[in-house]
């Protein structure tokens, strides 16, 4: 512990942000979770307990806070009391395989593990291995396994502890995103980035304490807990459901007033199908944002009096770097925000013309601190002081940032917002003792924006069915990540070095 540590004078963090908020609007609801309703002056005292109990068990700044669990209050606790503490929170996918969550833990080595009670027989067998954290608590109240603190042991103090100096540049959050040549990498974000984030969306948007946000989105992941974070900043309401649910959303935003949310494919779609059957109110929303088809945006505004956000995001780049409403300029990715620069470079890290098409590049104080213990692909992200996003696109003459697809060197696939590498997959797949060989390609879907498709040669004289294929991949790593076709061939297109040519087989096979 850091005894009489007191912030810095130029220095604001995530814990400043819930203390103005008791200040300003201590009886206004800041979080709504089923049948509880929490205050911000509740919030911020519930916060300061969470912080001393955790100071108590061992937790210091710079150590990490794991998380593994569906959306809940005490989920948001901990981004309120790690921000006061100076922890890292460690949000961990819940969709992932075992494998994959070891990984994570292992590389990210947490101090503490908050397991919710949905994960923790699954998670128990972990906790005998070497490098696990010593000390596990569970998240929401509820103890499967007796390996599991109860989380209100950590709340049973006067929440007065000494304060930490946590710095607007100190890590926040580790957010793991897809396995890049079969490993996944930890985005390191800052409180500035988040904080910054907030300041460009609330202008943008509009938001005011009046707004009500529906957290529809997995708190582990960066579009979850960024807007949550950027409502609660304009001392707004965040609805806490504890997964997507198209009833329990549609009942929350006709009661609630929902003015406010994020989407996915093929979340909003199933939004609007269900809302029509039941004849739902959606008069309250003024805003969504995300991704989706033409003909489903132009429906919810019919539906509605909002307007829908298109964006250009990363994990890496905290949150939107460009939006606009879709129908002021469709198809594109919207303009660069107030506090983000974008410009399109040529392989040789020039700026090309407007209007031509290179790799997208972000600076500005939204950009990432690094990935966590990967110093060289740092280098390789950040050379010549840009954000290398490995993302291709064109700025057309008004400033509108089109996304045209991705570079040949990261081949992401993104089905229903998840981010999926092919290497990762063609690993499992070539684990299949029939494959001789693999390319995995993005194609698309009208339901998922994406779909991944795994185009296979077998090995001499054998035989094997589709779906067989799909399970074994989805029992061996995330289901999400399983392809949606497979087609398999007799040759793969090479290049003069014996490569797969991948732009050869996305022309052959490209089709879903």
């Amino acid at each position: 512990m850091c005894e009489g540590v007191k912030m810095g004078l130029y220095d604001y963090n995530t814990y400043s942000v819930i203390k103005r908020n008791a200040l300003v609007h201590p009886d206004r609801i800041a979080l709504i979770s089923g049948n509880k309703k929490v205050s911000y002056q509740e919030f911020l005292e519930k916060v300061d307990r969470l912080s001393c109990g955790l100071l108590g068990a061992g937790v210091e700044k710079g150590d990490r806070i794991g998380i593994l669990a569906q959306n809940n209050m005490e989920f948001v606790y901990l981004y309120g009391a790690a921000a006061k503490v100076g922890a890292i929170i460690l949000p961990i996918n819940w969709r992932l395989k075992m494998e994959e969550i070891e990984y994570i833990i292992g590389d990210a080595t947490p101090k503490v593990m908050f397991v919710g009670s949905e994960f923790q027989a699954m998670i128990s067998p972990l906790i005998s291995k070497a490098g696990f954290p010593k000390k596990n608590y569970s998240l929401n109240h509820i103890q499967i396994s007796e390996n599991f603190i109860p989380f209100n042991d950590l709340m049973k103090n006067d929440g007065v502890c000494p304060e930490v100096n946590v710095s607007s540049d100190d890590e926040y959050v580790i957010i793991y995103t897809a396995a890049i040549q079969g490993r996944p990498r930890g985005a390191t974000i800052t409180h500035k980035n988040i904080l910054f984030f907030n300041l460009q969306s609330m202008y943008c948007f509009r938001l005011t304490a009046e707004d009500v946000h529906i957290v529809l989105m997995p708190l582990f992941h960066n579009f979850g807990f960024t807007i949550s974070l950027n409502v609660m900043q304009a001392g707004g309401l965040n609805i806490i459901i504890p997964k997507f649910d198209v009833d329990i959303a549609l009942k929350h935003i006709q009661e609630y007033r929902v003015s406010i949310f994020g989407v996915v494919p093929p979340m909003l779609d199933s939004l609007l199908n269900k809302a029509e059957e039941g004849n739902y109110d959606l008069s309250s929303l003024r805003i969504a944002v995300g991704l989706d088809r033409p003909d489903t945006i132009k429906k919810f505004e019919a539906m509605t009096a909002a307007t829908f956000w298109s964006v250009y995001a990363q994990t890496e780049t905290t949150g939107f770097v460009s939006m606009a409403p879709y129908f002021e300029r469709p198809g594109s990715a919207g303009t660069p925000g107030f506090v983000s620069e974008v410009e399109i470079v040529d392989d040789h890290g020039r700026t090309v013309e407007l209007g031509k098409s290179g790799e997208i590049v972000v600076r500005g104080p939204m950009v990432f601190k690094g990935y966590w213990n990967l110093e060289m692909d740092n280098k390789d992200t950040f050379r010549d002081d840009w954000h290398h996003t490995g993302d291709m696109g064109y700025l057309d003459a008004d400033g509108y940032l089109w996304y045209v697809g991705r570079s040949p060197k990261k081949e992401l696939i993104k089905p229903g917002g998840e981010n999926v590498y092919p290497a990762e997959v063609e690993k499992v797949i070539l684990g299949h003792p029939m494959v001789l060989e693999v390319a995995v390609i993005g194609v698309p879907d009208p339901e998922w924006g994406e779909a991944i498709k795994a185009v296979c040669i077998l090995k001499k004289g054998e035989s094997l069915v589709e779906a067989e294929l799909i399970e074994y991949v989805g029992t061996r790593i995330a289901r999400f990540k399983r392809p949606k076709h497979v087609v398999f061939v007799s040759s793969l297109p090479k290049t003069q070095n014996g490569s797969v040519d991948r732009e050869r087989v996305k022309s052959l096979y490209g089709g879903a």
